[in-house]
């Protein structure tokens, strides 16, 4: 194996921290850089002791020099709590961090790697969504920052290509849970299983008839470095994401279940432009990598819990 040295930008996030650890595993030198806007120093805080390991505090906004082989562009937040508390900021976190990293790949001849959304599919008219969909997106809805900074930032990726031969890779990234999920992201399973921890209602929004799928961490890691790894021509996007499609309702029983929480289900009004279904077709990852995801709800959320137990 060809040793790499690798900069992963919202390293200390959620996923982030995860590519670092895995990379790192593999045997490559990591830079992981973060604002700590949404990432925290407790998750690579471990890492520090690898002398292959690098933290560096910079806002991926602002332009960076660093000779690295390739780049993982994961830095933006990705819960709506997060990425509505500063709106403005969120749309420049994808647009300024694509062309910045961008840039910064065409300089130095790396290869780069967006983390794009299942969000540019907005809520979606046809069912499961196929890469070639162009997605159904309100571009002034209060989730418009994330989906429409998301969606430039593939444009860029694509013209980069094609005007500069960028080696580019764009995964669309699913639902996905695990370990160092932020306690108070809102996204749905860190919230179920918080309150269910905590003895809370656990709160369902609209009739909870509304479907996701839930893909563990490691496998969602697994399809993004085979991405990066994959044939030079085949750029994306491709949907990277767990094809099982479980109810909210379904989501908090079995969280309940495995917690043995007696939290009882409680119902608000369903937040604006949240979509109704969301399942990826994974059809074009199975055939360009391989991949396919090998954990079961249950299972990444029996990791999960155990996670959340050691931090509410």
């Amino acid at each position: 194996m060809i040793k790499k040295k690798i900069l992963v930008t919202g390293g200390a996030g959620f996923l982030g921290s995860h590519l670092c650890e895995k990379l790192l595993n593999q045997g490559h030198e990591v830079v992981c850089m973060d604002n700590y806007f949404t990432g925290q120093k407790q998750n690579v805080v471990h890492l520090l002791k690898n002398p292959y390991f690098e933290l560096i505090r910079h806002d991926v906004t602002m332009p960076f020099f660093i000779e690295v082989d390739e780049i993982f562009n994961l830095a933006c937040p990705a819960s709506p709590v997060h990425y509505q508390y500063n709106p403005i900021k969120t749309v420049k976190t994808s647009v300024m961090g694509a062309i910045n990293m961008l840039g910064l790949a065409k300089r130095i001849r790396a290869k780069v790697l967006q983390a794009s959304t299942s969000e540019v599919y907005g809520d979606p008219e046809i069912h499961p969504q196929t890469e070639s969909y162009w997605g159904h997106v309100n571009t002034i809805g209060p989730r418009s920052c994330y989906d429409e900074g998301k969606r430039v930032a593939e444009t860029l990726f694509v013209n980069y290509h094609k005007q500069n031969k960028v080696r580019i890779k764009i995964i669309r990234i699913f639902n996905t849970y695990g370990p160092r999920m932020h306690p108070n992201d809102g996204r749905v399973v860190s919230n179920f299983i918080v309150q269910a921890l905590k003895g809370e209602n656990i709160t369902i929004y609209g009739e909870g008839t509304q479907t996701r799928s839930f893909c563990y961490v490691d496998d969602l890691l697994e399809g993004m470095v085979r991405l990066m790894n994959s044939r030079e021509d085949f750029t994306g996007p491709v949907n990277i994401g767990n094809p099982g499609e479980f109810t909210m309702i379904e989501l908090a029983e079995k969280v309940l279940k495995l917690t043995g929480s007696k939290s009882k289900l409680i119902h608000m009004p369903l937040p604006t432009d949240d979509p109704l279904q969301r399942k990826p077709d994974i059809t074009l990852a199975k055939k360009e990598l391989g991949w396919e995801p090998t954990i079961p709800l249950e299972e990444g959320l029996k990791r999960t819990i155990e996670y959340f137990k050691t931090i509410v």
